[in-house]
């Protein structure tokens, strides 16, 4: 099993109406914040980001704050975008997907469903597309066109100990990340889970493609992790707290394991 270095770069943040948050809140819920992650997965195997981020147009058109560019964030640990041997897209929504050209030697691995939902007719209704960017499509296609998108169709085995798991839901080719090291297994569960307390409650963030395979994906993220395991939610400021800075100099990169 080989060893896995798991790191979660904070690079956004925003506060949002309840309802924006929830599917079961209420409209007199105070407001909450969401905050904004990518990872950075590295071993013998090579240097694995998961997700891009968003960049500053993009954040500022939809009222989000970017704390520092995931690039910028890359640079402080002494990596260069070109350092990067490939990238895990766990789906194509704004705050995903995009930054796609600033990795130049970097493969780009993206589920089947993911890139026919994110191109086809689905986009055609405004709703299902509003979480999705157009420019970071069209990057995705141009990726494709020079031979750097690696597709898979459903679960992946990338490396030793590092796999890629179909779940669906918020997004119809939504994949998870799973680590498992000598210390006990990560899931890098992105949207498949916004907030830990969905885990207890059942709610769900209000934007999906599926809302059963909302569901089912949690009971799918508690058997990757298996028992002791760590199940890394996507958005919830939580881990701010649970999780101590890689360096006090660089806040914003938080050691998962």
């Amino acid at each position: 099993m080989s060893q896995w270095d798991v790191l979660a770069i904070h690079y956004g943040t925003a506060e949002r109406p309840a309802t924006d948050l929830a599917l079961e809140a209420d409209i007199h819920d105070a407001p909450g914040r969401i905050d904004y992650f990518v990872w950075l997965v590295r071993g013998p195997a090579g240097l694995f980001l998961v997700d891009t981020g968003f960049g500053p147009a993009e954040g500022a058109a939809r009222g989000r704050t970017l704390l520092i560019h995931p690039v910028e964030a890359l640079a402080r640990l002494g990596i260069a975008a070109a350092d990067i041997t490939d990238v895990i897209l766990t789906h194509l929504h704004y705050d995903h997907a995009g930054n796609l050209d600033a990795f130049p030697n970097a493969r780009f691995h993206i589920q089947d469903r993911e890139m026919a939902y994110g191109t086809g007719r689905c986009m055609c209704h405004a709703r299902m597309r509003k979480p999705f960017a157009v420019e970071n499509i069209v990057d995705a296609v141009r990726m494709l066109f020079a031979g750097r998108l690696c597709f898979h169709d459903g679960d992946a085995v990338l490396a030793d100990g590092l796999s890629l798991h179909l779940i669906g839901g918020h997004s119809r080719g939504l994949q998870v990340v799973r680590i498992a090291r000598p210390e006990g297994v990560v899931v890098l569960a992105s949207d498949a889970l916004h907030f830990a307390a969905y885990l207890k409650s059942s709610d769900a963030f209000p934007l999906f493609a599926d809302y059963p395979d909302v569901l089912e994906g949690y009971r799918k993220l508690h058997a990757l992790a298996g028992p002791g395991g760590l199940i890394v939610p996507g958005h919830d400021p939580q881990v701010l707290l649970d999780y101590a800075p890689e360096n006090p100099a660089h806040p914003h990169t938080l050691r998962i394991a």
